[in-house]
C-alpha cells in the first residue's frame, strides 16, 4: 500500500505531518542521553583490578629526615568501571602521608581503605601492605676529611712523597644515625703500579648505599706527588767564582766541599758533580772574612737541597808590597880621609 504516491502532493504532506508526534524534538533528546548514560554507566564493565598507588609525604619538619628505605608505592584492588580504573592506572592518585607532626623516632602509618582517595564511583577493597613503617632522624651537617687509598708499587727508585685531594673535605647534610659514624670519606682504591711522574686523576668516592641515597656518585682530585729517591753525595772541589768588580784580590780556600741530596739517577749519571753548583762569596761583616753561597746550576724534577758547605767562610790573602833597600845609619857614614 503507497502512502505518498506523488512526493509534490499536498495531501500526502499533511497526511505525514499528522503521522509525526508533536513532541518529537523532547524525544530525540531523552534518546541522546539514555545512550550518553548507557554508554557511561550501564554500558561500562564493573571490574576489580589491583593497582600501584604512589606514596607521597608531605609537611615533613625541616629539621627532620626519613632514614630507613621504605616502599614508594602500595598495592591498592579496587572495583569500578573500566574507564574509571584505567584512569587510576594511569598515576592520577596518590598515597597522601601527612608528616606534620612527627617526632624523631619510629612511626607506624595505617594503610586504611578510606585513606585512598578513589573517584566517586569507585571502592577499595584492599591495601597491600596494610602499613607504612617510617624512621625519622635529627637531620644534621657534617664536614668529612677526604682520604685516599692505594695499592701497587711506584716504579724503581721512585716514591709517593704526597697525594693532594680536591677537595679536602665535603660537607654532607643527613640522618645522624648516619652521619655520626663517619669520621672520614674514603677514595675507591687508586693503583699506583709502575706510575714515576707526578699524575692527576678523577677517582670515585667509595660510598655505602646509605651515603649514596644522601649525594650521589661522587668524584674528586687527587693530585699524586711522585718523585725520585735521593741521595746525600759530598762534592769536594766546588771552585768559588769571584763577582766583585774590579777587585784582583785571592782567596783562601778557592773551593769548597758541597754536602747536596741529589736525585738517584743525577747522582750516578753526572760525573762532573762539581759544575751541579755554583758557590759565590758575600760580605760576612768581618774584615777579610766572606761568607761562601751555594746554589744548584740545574733545575730538576726533585730538587737539589744543599745541606753543607765546608768551609762556610774565606779569608783575603793579604797582599805583599814590595821592600825597599834599606838604607845605611848615619853613624856607620864618615867623611874620607
Amino acid at each position: 500500500m503507497k502512502l505518498f504516491t506523488n512526493p509534490l502532493n499536498v495531501n500526502d504532506f499533511r497526511r505525514w505531518q499528522e503521522m509525526w508526534p508533536q513532541d518529537w524534538t523532547l524525544r530525540f533528546i531523552s534518546l541522546v542521553l539514555a545512550v550518553v548514560l548507557w554508554y557511561f554507566v550501564g554500558g561500562d564493565d564493573t571490574v576489580d583490578k589491583n593497582v600501584m598507588v604512589p606514596i607521597e609525604v608531605i609537611n615533613l619538619p625541616r629539621d627532620l629526615v626519613i632514614s630507613n628505605q621504605f616502599k614508594r608505592e602500595i598495592e591498592v584492588t579496587v572495583s569500578g568501571p573500566r574507564s574509571l580504573v584505567l584512569k587510576i592506572e594511569k598515576g592520577d592518585i596518590t598515597r597522601q602521608v601527612d608528616l606534620g607532626h612527627a617526632v624523631a623516632g619510629t612511626m607506624v602509618i595505617k594503610n586504611e581503605n578510606q585513606s585512598i582517595p578513589v573517584p566517586r564511583g569507585m571502592k577499595v577493597l584492599r591495601v597491600q601492605p596494610d602499613s607504612i613503617i617510617f624512621s625519622l632522624d635529627k637531620l644534621i651537617q657534617k664536614q668529612l676529611e677526604v682520604k685516599p687509598e692505594t695499592k701497587g708499587n711506584l716504579a724503581p727508585h721512585y716514591i709517593l712523597q704526597d697525594i693532594v685531594m680536591k677537595p679536602e673535605t665535603i660537607s654532607i647534610t643527613g640522618p645522624q644515625a648516619v652521619l655520626a659514624q663517619l669520621s672520614f670519606l674514603q677514595t675507591q682504591v687508586i693503583d699506583i703500579s709502575g706510575m714515576n711522574k707526578p699524575i692527576q686523576l678523577q677517582v670515585p668516592l667509595d660510598l655505602s648505599p646509605a651515603l649514596l641515597d644522601l649525594i650521589g656518585e661522587t668524584s674528586v682530585t687527587a693530585d699524586l706527588v711522585i718523585v725520585e729517591e735521593t741521595v746525600e753525595k759530598k762534592i769536594s772541589g766546588v771552585p768559588i767564582e769571584m763577582n766583585i768588580q774590579g777587585s784582583s784580590r785571592e782567596i783562601t780556600p778557592s773551593s769548597v766541599t758541597v754536602t747536596a741530596i741529589l736525585p738517584r739517577s743525577l747522582a750516578r749519571e753526572n760525573k762532573d758533580l762539581q759544575s751541579l753548583f755554583k758557590a759565590t762569596i758575600v760580605d760576612g761583616g768581618d774584615e777579610g772574612k766572606m761568607t761562601v753561597m751555594v746554589v744548584p746550576r740545574e733545575i730538576t724534577s726533585t730538587p737539589i737541597q744543599i745541606v753543607k758547605v765546608d768551609p762556610p767562610v774565606v779569608t783575603f790573602i793579604e797582599e805583599k808590597s814590595e821592600k825597599l833597600p834599606l838604607l845605611p845609619k848615619l853613624d856607620e857614614i864618615s867623611p874620607k880621609k
